[in-house]
């Protein structure tokens, strides 16, 4: 990966910090204003208004901070660093190289909420490493225990996370109720993407400057024939803008949102980065990643592949998602190979609107919604496929076509000397 860039307004304050290739300590942290800021809880949380949460589904997070302060007495806090996405890295990255600004976002939603105990929950080893580092570099305000989980798709939903720390396996749960009725222990339970904190620790360091904070986001862009790239990008940049910053200028299309945004063609690549915009345009920002298509490359094995994917990491759990992803799959696994007929893409297309809503999670969501967006947005192509095997399609589908690596961060082993000037 060719590592991590900036296209905000130079002075806004960045996630990305004065240096994403090493590890920022304490000493950095709170010598760029970390730890500190005038914001009372109160203030603080009413600056947050217009923020979105970053793990994918985009709920206010005032709103979210506001539900779990009234739910009840003494709830917990967590951070939710358990990336499930195949193509987003930005949460690994954030606990990596920034911890002390996640830890400082967790501290002051424990504050707003009333928290007297914070959890971060993760299964990236190099992560856990750095972030019980940043916790034994400074004794943090919030009582916090680092949570492992074994990687899965579904570990980051936030039921199966507060299953997992409560002493069970990472796997959804009905719902109601939900975490923060019930959570951690029974108690009101606010589980926060690692991003959405990161920017309320930069909105209590700067809150002169929280409208770019609030409005701008980390974006994890990849494609076939170039390097996948991490980046901050305020809202308003046009998807066309960052397939050329990625290197894909001319993309036959996208995978939007991770798996959650489905596919869009080449005629909404002038759609700007916004969740409101995206989403009246049927797709969805979701966690951030962007998968853009090589001009050559065909988006039904893109769609193929999403889908093994997905059929693969089923918790198994509920019936209606092992039968449903796995007819789903199966039936663009024949468009794949030329054996599918009209028929075929009869029920592909009411499967697509049928079974969204009917999982415990969102998984069964994500698989209808990739194939009912290949329909939407590729209908020529994909009736194309019809009784014709495609060359493009002709290998089995690979799911690590999906997968992006984490950008390296380095671990500073010599110490910056004290006269250094702030990092930020």
């Amino acid at each position: 990966m060719t590592g991590t860039d900036s296209l905000m307004p130079p002075g806004t304050p960045s996630v990305l910090g004065a240096a994403p290739d090493v590890t920022e300590d304490a000493r950095e942290y709170l010598a760029a204003g970390g730890y500190r800021g005038a914001l009372g809880a109160a203030e603080l949380l009413d600056r947050l208004d217009g923020l979105r949460g970053r793990g994918g589904a985009g709920y206010p997070a005032a709103a979210k901070l506001r539900a779990v302060r009234d739910a009840g007495p003494r709830p917990v806090v967590v951070a939710n660093g358990e990336e499930g996405e195949p193509g987003s890295v930005k949460d690994r990255w954030l606990l990596r190289a920034r911890p002390h600004l996640v830890l400082d976002g967790l501290a002051r939603a424990a504050e707003i909420t009333g928290a007297e105990r914070g959890y971060v929950y993760l299964s990236d080893t190099t992560a856990g490493e750095r972030v019980r580092r940043a916790l034994a570099e400074r004794t943090p305000r919030l009582p916090c225990e680092v949570v492992d989980t074994p990687h899965t798709y579904v570990a980051g939903e936030e039921t199966a996370v507060v299953r997992r720390i409560n002493g069970g396996p990472a796997l959804p749960t009905a719902k109601p109720p939900r975490p923060y009725q019930q959570g951690v222990g029974g108690a009101p339970t606010l589980v926060a993407n690692v991003e959405t904190l990161a920017r309320i620790a930069l909105v209590a360091a700067h809150p002169e400057r929280r409208h770019r904070t609030v409005r701008s986001t980390l974006v994890t862009l990849s494609g076939r024939g170039a390097e996948p790239l991490l980046v901050e990008v305020p809202y308003g940049c046009t998807l066309r803008t960052l397939a050329r910053a990625q290197g894909t200028p001319e993309p036959a299309g996208a995978l939007m949102g991770g798996l959650f945004g489905g596919l869009i063609g080449p005629g909404r690549l002038d759609l700007v980065l916004d969740p409101d915009t995206l989403a009246a345009a049927g797709t969805a920002l979701g966690c951030g990643a962007i998968r853009f298509l090589a001009p050559d490359e065909c988006p039904v094995s893109l769609a193929s592949a999403a889908l093994a994917h997905l059929t693969a990491e089923s918790a198994r759990q509920c019936g209606i998602c092992v039968a449903g992803t796995g007819a789903v799959r199966d039936a663009v696994g024949a468009l794949t190979d030329g054996t599918a007929d009209t028929g075929l893409l009869t029920r592909l297309e009411r499967w697509s609107a049928s079974l969204p809503g009917r999982g415990a999670c969102g998984l069964l969501d994500a698989a209808a919604g990739t194939a009912g967006s290949l329909l939407r947005a590729f209908p020529d192509l994909v009736r194309a496929h019809l009784g014709t095997p495609c060359p493009d399609c002709a290998a089995p589908a690979d799911a690590g076509r999906l997968t992006v690596p984490v950008p390296h961060v380095a671990r500073r082993t010599v110490p910056r000397p004290r006269s250094a000037p702030a990092s930020r």
